[in-house]
């Protein structure tokens, strides 16, 4: 009998989830930055390895909320978890041991599904201090690929029996749309700096998959007139490099040739605006 069944990859901001995620189903498509909190809405990547199809979702980090979009953040991060079969729950290597999940999410009871706690980060554990794991523990490395298969077993004895949900040779749930505009997003942050990148959001207003290239009108929000300036930079420099950077993601992805047309517009103090929060997708309807 095959196994099939949806996993949360939970765990405060900055734990290693995009990364993993990308590192499990062997494709870039979670945003990974050093930047904590880059995560806003669940990526669902698919990993099918003989009899067993894992259904991963890279949740939002589970962060004390400042903000509206924080607040819609958690949201999702609690959904995803509330409604997985398994919890992968995750936690850096380097800060042995982890608090429990119910703790970290401010859970008013356990989770219903089992919980698999994830020791992230072990390329940078010193030898000494690598923590003991148990049963119900394992030790990773996303980056050198330490402990990935150990992970996968204890997650497929996790899940249950049943037929698979996608197609094998399926990668991701979502649209090329939506990964489209993860792309430009991390691309904002890789190239700007500070607190700026949390204030840009992306909408992708046209995708004409059909077309060679392929094209895609994106428009980036800003929430002040000086930060679009900014983005846009000095000549038009510095949006030129992020699209540059975008394009080359989703050419990746998509494995054809994109003719990105990015714009950047105001849309003030979005982050904090319900109704800006549902357009952008980031607050339910």
């Amino acid at each position: 009998m095959t196994r099939c069944g949806t996993i949360v990859l939970a765990g405060r901001p900055n734990v290693g989830k995009s990364t993993l995620l990308n590192a499990l189903v062997g494709e870039h498509l979670a945003i990974v930055s050093p930047k904590p909190q880059s995560t806003r809405l669940p990526v669902v990547g698919l990993l099918t390895r003989d009899d067993t199809q894992y259904i991963f979702t890279d949740s939002p980090g589970l962060l004390e909320p400042e903000y509206q979009l924080h607040e819609a953040m958690r949201a999702a991060a609690l959904r995803a978890i509330a409604d997985a079969e398994l919890i992968a729950y995750l936690h850096p290597g380097t800060e042995y041991p982890a608090p429990p999940l119910t703790t970290v999410a401010r859970l008013e009871r356990p989770p219903r599904a089992p919980i698999v706690t994830v020791y992230t980060k072990a390329d940078v554990v010193r030898p000494g201090a690598r923590p003991p794991v148990r049963p119900s523990e394992v030790l990773i490395s996303a980056v050198t690929g330490e402990g990935i298969d150990t992970l996968l077993a204890a997650l497929r004895e996790r899940l249950p029996e049943g037929p698979f949900h996608y197609d094998p040779d399926e990668l991701a749930t979502q649209p090329m749309r939506f990964f489209a505009a993860e792309f430009i997003r991390e691309a904002a942050f890789e190239q700007l700096h500070e607190e700026l990148p949390y204030s840009v959001a992306c909408e992708i207003d046209e995708f004409r998959e059909g077309a060679e290239p392929v094209y895609i009108r994106a428009v980036l929000y800003v929430e002040r007139d000086s930060q679009k300036g900014i983005v846009i930079g000095e000549g038009g420099r510095t949006i030129k490099a992020l699209g540059a950077a975008a394009r080359a993601k989703i050419e990746t992805l998509l494995g054809q040739r994109v003719f990105l047309d990015l714009h950047v517009k105001v849309l003030p103090k979005w982050r904090r605006d319900e109704p800006s929060l549902k357009r952008l997708g980031y607050a339910a309807s």
